[in-house]
């Protein structure tokens, strides 16, 4: 049987579960939920909280906490020095190091054998499926596949376990069938050192028949970017002719997307967005083109969402996924196969729909601007920086903003830096219509921006080229997961990289 045929075979069953839980979302989530119970009901969490005796996910959300990481950090500390059976049954010796969006300090995720395949290695098959499905007579398997990862290190507590960026551990567990066919070598994959690292990469991979690139877009372009300067080619398509798909996620493509098209000048080529994180693979984009993503309800996670006006609430209440609206913002609540409990990742979501239930990322929980009431969250951001783009000709590479305060002689805004990869014809005019586009998405800012009384027009820096990277690898930053903080409530790391702006 050939390759193709084959492999549309193996596929075909998953879809069709797809459609199962596509259908039945809520007999979906339940069998989840009891299914996690169970498996805790004897770890030492499951005891105190009484697993046993809990029948249902109101019995859970009276008895259970909700949780972010400072409450979870004790119990991860105690796994990190090899404790077993604390959160979750199985043997935990993965840990997904993650520095969130808005804080240098360190998370460490914990990752088990059941995520790892039941949840991750699931959302990369999934992946592959729905766009196997959507064409079927692609020929992705007969070429090489090319992942943009992070790098690992043993843990130092002990030696039978390791941490490092989830693509790393992803990586250093990957079944026989997909590492003959994924570039560059696992050496070259987990390497540390960024900047050599992207050498590397790039000099193995531009040498290779790749037919698909998964990675975070902002590092995956730089990787790119040096094979085009190496090869002397005008875009990726006379590199790699047979490339047919890009796997993205961790940050909005929004920003990158005329950049990537310009990469890869082809109405052939296709872009599917994964909703991961080091917590949990969530949501996949399950239509080219789509702007949302649907919630994969089977992968071990049970969803709550906490509503955006109760979030500082102490132990807000949440819903469940039939309680939740289409048009309305959560905060995001799981329950893991790796033994996190009501825990918040920090990212905030939106659904389109209901039926199936698709959402969009709207958001950090701790990466917005509301310095005045303004409210202005990432996808704001992320959708006016596109708009500016495509009326001036620009093209962004990075960019973060926080808020200029006010005081007895100035009114209060947000200030921006920007990085250009092309600057755009008139700053001017892409500030306003950044501010333009903003007020039309963002209740809130148009009304504190309307008089000019509360907010004043926005000011944007353009910092010289390469700051974004030089302020990321002083910080022990570079490659793999790492995010740039897109909005911050304070001026901090604004600051630091206004010592930047370009001449």
């Amino acid at each position: 049987m050939p390759v193709n045929a084959l492999f549309g075979f193996l596929m075909k069953k998953r879809l069709q579960q797809i459609e199962l839980f596509r259908d039945h979302p809520h007999e979906a989530q339940l069998e989840v939920f009891h299914k996690l119970v169970q498996s805790a009901r004897y770890t030492e969490w499951g005891r105190k909280h009484d697993y046993a005796g809990i029948q249902s996910p109101d019995e859970f959300r009276a008895r259970v906490p909700l949780q972010d990481y400072a409450q979870v950090k004790p119990w991860v500390d105690r796994m990190r020095a090899g404790e077993q059976n604390l959160l979750w049954p199985t043997d935990i010796r993965w840990f997904a190091k993650s520095s969130g969006t808005t804080t240098a300090k360190s998370k460490f995720i914990p990752v088990s054998r059941e995520a790892l395949e039941e949840c991750h290695y699931k959302g990369g098959k999934d992946l592959l499926a729905l766009h196997f499905a959507m064409q079927p007579n692609s020929r992705l398997y007969q070429g090489m596949s090319m992942v943009v990862g992070g790098s690992s290190a043993t843990e130092p507590l002990r030696q039978d376990a390791y941490t490092g960026d989830l693509s790393a551990i992803i990586i250093r567990n990957l079944p026989i069938w997909v590492e003959v066919r994924r570039t560059p070598v696992i050496e070259t994959a987990l390497m540390e050192n960024w900047e050599q690292k992207v050498e590397r990469m790039a000099r193995e991979t531009m040498r290779e028949d790749v037919r698909s690139i998964a990675g975070v877009p902002s590092w995956t372009q730089v990787v790119l970017k040096r094979v085009l300067e190496l090869t002397g080619k005008q875009h990726l398509l006379e590199v790699w002719p047979n490339l047919e798909l890009f796997m993205h996620g961790g940050v909005s493509f929004r920003p990158y997307r005329e950049q990537f098209q310009k990469l890869f000048p082809s109405p052939g080529m296709n872009y599917l967005e994964a909703y991961n994180a080091s917590e949990g693979f969530f949501g996949i984009t399950d239509m080219y083109g789509a702007d949302d993503m649907l919630l994969m309800l089977d992968y071990g996670i049970f969803f709550e969402f906490i509503p955006m006006q109760d979030l500082h609430r102490d132990q807000p209440p949440t819903k469940l996924l039939h309680e939740v609206e289409a048009g309305e913002d959560y905060a995001l609540v799981i329950s893991t196969n790796a033994g996190l409990w009501r825990y918040m990742p920090g990212d905030t979501v939106r659904f389109t729909s209901t039926e199936p239930y698709r959402v969009q990322v709207s958001g950090r929980t701790r990466s917005f601007i509301n310095a005045f009431g303004e409210e202005l969250i990432v996808e704001n951001a992320d959708r006016g920086i596109q708009a500016a783009c495509r009326a001036t000709g620009a093209e962004v590479s990075e960019y973060t903003a926080g808020p200029v305060y006010m005081n007895e002689l100035a009114r209060g805004g947000h200030e921006w830096a920007i990085e250009f990869d092309r600057a755009p014809d008139d700053l001017d005019a892409f500030t306003t219509v950044l501010d333009a586009t903003m007020r039309a998405l963002n209740s809130d800012y148009e009304a504190k921006r309307s008089t000019g009384i509360v907010l004043q027009r926005p000011i944007v820096h353009a910092l010289a080229q390469g700051t974004f990277h030089h302020w990321m690898k002083q910080r022990g930053k570079l490659g793999g997961q790492h995010k740039v903080p897109r909005l911050c409530n304070d001026r901090a790391i604004l600051e630091q990289l206004l010592q930047h702006v370009a001449a």
